[in-house]
């Protein structure tokens, strides 16, 4: 086990130690009960001795549990020093947060989001990673990840923002002059612009095959397409949200809609986040739950 590693167990373990309790001390330290049991039990094998006697309705300590306790308070004490130390750094609202999401997310929100906060708080910079890629934030450089997903990672902290559906869309110019479709067959008939191979699309009746004068990997490009008037485009509503209220886009067959996924806000289970995460972290959700 990598020192840091040690020590984070460690500090976990007294918690629970001094609330004698895994629900309390998961809670007071606002991770998972799961987390917590999985780092102790690292702890133990790690120290090659039982610290916690547990049973359905207890927790009490081993000899050697004791004996770690008392050691352990003092590196707390001491980690608590250290970290009255550089207080003043941690809680101040400067520095860059690094960042992950998806492209589309990060098009239509996250940019936006990442100014409005830099005006309150113009220490604060920001470096992301726009793309698809599942990055690890205990292993990669990253502070947060916003991921499209029905089941987020257990072994991070998650923040349901939204969730949202795929849509058809057109512009009314396309519609006007080759009909809006009334049935998924009828799709057959018109230009479905796709953003990924294989060319078919998921609906409520069935997985529709389709066909179009064009398949791209870009969909910035393939809405300029629709609001061109060259063709149907299926694309996550949130993403043509403003499109659709001003009327240059508009929905077709809205009753083939599926479920959809929800955008997740995703960070490390850290004990202790620092302040400008968890103010950055609290803008993301009155912008975005509002």
């Amino acid at each position: 086990m990598q020192q840091h590693k040690k020590f984070e167990c460690l500090i976990l373990f007294v918690e629970i130690a001094q609330q004698l309790s895994f629900s309390k001390a998961a809670k007071t330290l606002s991770i998972s009960k799961g987390y917590l049991s999985d780092q102790i039990k690292k702890l133990e094998k790690e120290l090659k001795c039982p610290l916690l006697v547990r049973t359905t309705r207890s927790v009490r300590l081993t000899p050697e549990g004791e004996k770690i306790l008392e050691q352990g308070k003092k590196i707390k004490a001491t980690m608590l020093d250290l970290e009255r130390n550089i207080n003043q750094q941690h809680n101040t609202l400067t520095g860059t947060i690094r960042i992950t999401a998806p492209k589309l997310f990060t098009e239509r929100f996250l940019i936006d989001i990442c100014y409005d906060f830099k005006q309150l708080y113009p220490e604060i910079n920001f470096v992301i990673d726009s793309s698809y890629s599942n990055c690890d934030l205990n292993q990669d450089d990253f502070d947060l990840a916003f991921r499209a997903t029905l089941h987020p990672p257990q072994n991070m902290l998650a923040k349901e923002l939204f969730s949202y559906q795929h849509c058809l869309c057109a512009s009314p110019q396309y519609l006007a002059e080759h009909g809006a479709p009334q049935r998924i067959e009828d799709l057959s008939l018109h230009h479905c612009l796709s953003a990924l191979e294989p060319q078919y699309w998921p609906l409520k009746s069935a997985n529709m095959a389709i066909q179009g004068w064009l398949t791209i990997n870009d969909h910035h490009l393939l809405k300029q397409q629709a609001l061109a008037g060259k063709g149907i485009i299926r694309v996550a509503q949130y993403y043509v949200d403003r499109e659709l209220e001003k009327g240059t886009l508009q929905r077709v067959l809205e009753d083939e809609y599926i479920h959809g996924q929800s955008i997740y806000l995703l960070r490390p289970q850290l004990i202790y986040p620092s302040a400008k995460l968890k103010a950055f972290i609290s803008f993301v959700q009155a912008t975005l739950t509002n």
